[in-house]
């Protein structure tokens, strides 16, 4: 029988396998799945801790590919849907989280927003820090913040909403969400940042997830469906393409940071692992 090519956990759909080699495995992370300490069992939408507890139950999927350890590496809020890269083992954790904090990964995003920006495309700069009177939340810091750096680009509009791509440089806790809502058009249903009032899901999905293998030097280039996204707000019709946003920077050529990168605190939780890198952009 040949291995399938999706997760199945309890009590969900299937979800999708889209990339997998020696090394890492890449999932089409569904909206609702958090990523919280494995120890931390107050949901039962704790992804790492199900995925964990499926491999310890032998289940198929895992026992197919002689997996015992999966371990995810940089992080998705619950609401952001898309690519979600873990680890196979140990050693594979450390070098893969280099390449996110060295900024070596290209990722690529799709942000449904209320309102029209000003710009087509446009580079943000906003330093991002903590919000000392809310847990879990962040804020724009020009002062005390970490730097912070995505470029967006505006694909559709469609009445009341905006498609924009978004390609962050930098990878700070809910970056993509604070530069859009910091530009005046928050994402669709955020309710931390934005509006919530819309009937939508938050509207932010990881598409695209590129970076030179370290150990083949193989180039990957993992990518993830777009059209249910694109139809759930009423951009089916719009093409997308992969060209290089305008003016990029090459990732050595950005400021030096005041500090090493660490894991941000997410999701209203604290972060029990100090070698996951610094990357949970939505």
């Amino acid at each position: 029988m040949a291995r399938p090519n999706f997760i199945e956990l309890p009590d969900c759909d299937p979800i999708p396998i889209l990339y997998e080699d020696r090394s890492v495995l890449a999932i089409d992370k569904p909206r609702g799945w958090m990523l919280v300490p494995h120890s931390w069992q107050k949901t039962a939408w704790n992804l790492q801790a199900a995925i964990a507890s499926s491999m310890a139950a032998r289940d198929y999927w895992a026992r197919s590919r002689g997996l015992k350890f999966l371990r995810f590496i940089h992080r998705l809020d619950a609401d952001t849907s898309g690519i979600l890269l873990f680890c196979k083992s140990i050693g594979a954790v450390q070098v893969f989280g280099d390449l996110f904090e060295q900024r070596r990964m290209e990722k690529k995003y799709l942000a449904v927003t209320v309102g029209e920006p000003r710009e087509t495309e446009w580079l943000c700069q906003f330093k991002i820090a903590q919000d000392p009177k809310q847990f879990g939340r962040m804020k724009v810091d020009f002062r005390n913040g970490k730097n912070a750096e995505t470029y967006f680009k505006v694909l559709a509009r469609r009445g009341k909403f905006t498609l924009i791509e978004a390609r962050p440089v930098t990878g700070r806790t809910h970056q993509i969400r604070i530069h859009l809502a910091e530009s005046g058009i928050p994402i669709v249903s955020d309710e931390l940042y934005g509006h919530c009032e819309w009937g939508h899901e938050l509207g932010l999905r990881a598409i695209r997830l590129g970076y030179t293998d370290p150990f083949t030097r193989r180039r990957v280039d993992i990518r993830a469906p777009t059209d249910k996204f694109l139809n759930e707000y009423g951009f089916g019709d719009v093409a997308l393409t992969d060209g290089p946003p305008a003016a990029r920077r090459p990732a050595e050529m950005l400021p030096p940071e005041d500090e090493p990168e660490l894991p941000e605190e997410t999701e209203g939780e604290r972060s029990e692992d100090e070698n996951l890198p610094d990357d949970n952009l939505g």
